[in-house]
Formats: C-alpha cells, structure tokens, sequence
C-alpha cells in the first residue's frame, strides 16, 4: 500500500469484505499496470484477460476501442474498493474523488469472485520500484 509497483506480474487475493472475512478465495493472476505507459495500453487491443490488470496511479477508465465489457473496481490507498462497475465498450467512466488504483477484469468475473464496494484486496509478489533519495526512482 505504501510501496510503488513496476509492471509486471503479480497475485490478487481477496482480503476480506464488509464483515471483515479475510483470506476467501482463491489467488486470482494480476497485471500490473504502473508505468504511463502500460496504463495508457491497458487492455486495449485485447480480445479478452485472465484474471485481472491493476492500473495504479489511476482514478477513472474508458472502454473506448475496447473489444469487450469489464468490470472495474475502484479502490482506495489501502486498496478497499469504492465502487464495482461493468462498463460496455465505448463508455468514458466517472472519476472516483478517492480512488488511487483501478482493476479492471471482463465482465461477469469480479461477481464471480465476490468482490463488490466494502472488500479489501491483497496484491501478492507484485514488482516494487525502489526510490532513491528525494522520491526519485533509479535510472
């Protein structure tokens, strides 16, 4: 939560929901998107995704020049989700005023994971970028 990620490849796991559950599920595959770059890609050009990309800094998606619907959750700092939309292609979603990360996945599949506004989620052997001194990261 504190850390920065780099892309790469990682494990989601639910950490607990509303009644604060912890550990249920099973460990989903996750992308991670940090870079402007493969934030900006995303799953454009895709015809589909296993599990699940997490898109970070991020506070809002589009589905512009997308080939299927998603699922997105929008999550806080300590990776709580705010709010679960599925969004069909061609649609511009709303800002979230306290979202810092978005996962994305195709349609139907977060349901199926029991993630919905209130769940916690884990993101196991993520790649971190080390910051140098003054913030910066090494070239």
């Amino acid at each position: 939560m504190g850390s920065r990620w780099r892309d790469g490849a990682a494990l989601l796991r639910l950490a607990g929901d509303v009644r604060g559950a912890t550990g249920s599920g099973p460990a989903i595959p996750l992308e991670i998107a940090a870079s402007y770059r493969a934030r900006t890609r995303g799953l454009l050009g895709r015809d589909g995704i296993e599990g699940a990309i997490l898109l970070s800094p991020a506070g809002s998606v589009h589905t512009f020049r997308m080939r299927f619907a998603i699922d997105v959750a929008y999550l806080d700092g300590g990776l709580r989700v705010i709010a679960v939309r599925t969004m069909r292609p061609g649609r511009l979603g709303l800002p979230r005023l306290r979202s810092r990360h978005v996962l994305e996945a195709e349609a139907g599949a977060m349901a199926q994971w029991g993630l919905r506004a209130g769940a916690r989620v884990e993101v196991v052997g993520a790649p971190s970028a080390a910051y140098g001194r003054g913030g910066r990261r090494p070239k």
